[in-house]
C-alpha cells in the first residue's frame, strides 16, 4: 500500500525532466538562429559599406553649387530701370570720375588716346610729358623723324605702328584741318589710327559732345550688368545708347570704366566689396567674402596711386609717380 503513491511522483519527475531537455534544445536552436541572422546582417552591412566606398571612389565629382541663385527673366522695362539705377549708384560712388589720361588740349588728348591702345593709361601719362615737350603741335609732330618719334613713345609698346598713326594723323591735321583737331565724329574717324572709341573720348572730354567709350572695361561690365550680349564694340555702343539719355553718355563711360578698373576686374571681380552687388545679375562670379574682396580693390579704393600724374583737384587718391629714369650701365 505504501509503494503505490511513489509511481506517479516518479512519472511526473520524468515528464518534467523531458520538458526541460526539450526547452533547452529549443533555446539552443533559437540562439543559433539569432546568431546566424546577426552574422548575416553584419556581413550584409559590411558588403554595403564596401560597395558605397568603392562607388564614392569611382563616381564623378559632384558639381559645385551655384554661388548666385538663378534670376527670373527680366523685362526690358525692368532692365532699363535697373541699368539707370546702377548709373546713379556709380555716380555716388565715383563723383570724381574723369578721363584718366593727362592732357591740356584736344591734340594732346587725341595723341594720348592713340598711344593708350594695348597699354595702361599710367604708362601713357608717364610717356607724354617728354613727347609733348618735344612736339607740342601737329606741325611739330608731323615733321618728327620716325626713328626719333619711335624712341619717344617706345615705353607704350607697339611703337612702330603707333608712330605711323601719329605721323599720319598729325599730317592730316596740318594739311586738312588747319592744324586743329576737328570736333565731329565723321572727321575724326578719317584720321589714321582713330576709330569710334578714340573719337568719342576726344569729343566727350575735349569738346563736350556726348559719346559712349567702349573699351575692354566698358564692354565687359555692360555684358555683366545685362545691358547687352554683344561682343562687337559698335553693337555694345548702340545697345547702351538706347538705355541711357544722351546727356549721360560721357560720364556713364567714365563711371563704368572706373568701376571696371577698381572693383569689377576681368579675372577676379571683388563682388564682396561691390556697392552695386544687389543690382548685378553676375554677382558671384568673383570673390564674395567681404574681407578677401577688399584686398582686390585698386587705385584710390585700395590705397594705391592713380593713373594720372596730374589728376583733377577733387580726386581723392594719390597722383601717379613719373617714369623712373633708366638705370645707368655700370
Amino acid at each position: 500500500m505504501n509503494a503505490t503513491p511513489e509511481k506517479p511522483a516518479a512519472a511526473k519527475k520524468a515528464v518534467t525532466k523531458k520538458a526541460a531537455a526539450k526547452k533547452a534544445v529549443t533555446e539552443k536552436a533559437v540562439a543559433k538562429k539569432t546568431t546566424t541572422a546577426k552574422q548575416a546582417t553584419a556581413t550584409k552591412a559590411t558588403a554595403k559599406k564596401a560597395a558605397t566606398k568603392k562607388a564614392a571612389k569611382t563616381a564623378p565629382a559632384k558639381a559645385p553649387a551655384k554661388k548666385a541663385a538663378a534670376r527670373k527673366p527680366e523685362s526690358r522695362v525692368a532692365m532699363v530701370r535697373r541699368a539707370r539705377r546702377i548709373n546713379r549708384e556709380l555716380a555716388e560712388l565715383y563723383p570724381y570720375a574723369h578721363p584718366e589720361l593727362d592732357f591740356t588740349n584736344p591734340f594732346e588728348l587725341l595723341v594720348a588716346t592713340v598711344l593708350s591702345a594695348q597699354t595702361t593709361d599710367l604708362r601713357v601719362n608717364q610717356t607724354t610729358p617728354h613727347l609733348f615737350a618735344v612736339c607740342p603741335t601737329p606741325e611739330d609732330m608731323a615733321a618728327m623723324p620716325p626713328e626719333k618719334l619711335e624712341e619717344l613713345i617706345r615705353p607704350t609698346g607697339f611703337f612702330r605702328a603707333k608712330t605711323r598713326s601719329l605721323l599720319g594723323l598729325s599730317a592730316a591735321l596740318r594739311d586738312r584741318f588747319g592744324g586743329e583737331v576737328p570736333g565731329r565724329l565723321e572727321d575724326l574717324v578719317t584720321l589714321p589710327g582713330v576709330g569710334r572709341k578714340t573719337a568719342n573720348v576726344v569729343l566727350g572730354n575735349a569738346f563736350g559732345v556726348p559719346g559712349i567709350t567702349v573699351d575692354t572695361h566698358f564692354g565687359r561690365l555692360a555684358r555683366r550688368f545685362g545691358w547687352t550680349t554683344a561682343e562687337d564694340a559698335e553693337k555694345v555702343e548702340a545697345d547702351v545708347a538706347e538705355i541711357f539719355p544722351k546727356s549721360e553718355w560721357t560720364m556713364l563711360s567714365h563711371r563704368v570704366v572706373f568701376h571696371g578698373r577698381r572693383v569689377c576686374h576681368s579675372r577676379k571681380p571683388a563682388c564682396g566689396a561691390c556697392a552695386i552687388a544687389p543690382l548685378c545679375p553676375s554677382y558671384g562670379e568673383g570673390e564674395t567674402d567681404p574681407d578677401k574682396a577688399r584686398k582686390l580693390l585698386k587705385y584710390e579704393l585700395g590705397g594705391q596711386p592713380g593713373q594720372r600724374l596730374k589728376p583733377p583737384a577733387d580726386y581723392p587718391g594719390q597722383p601717379a609717380p613719373p617714369m623712373a629714369p633708366p638705370v645707368a650701365a655700370s
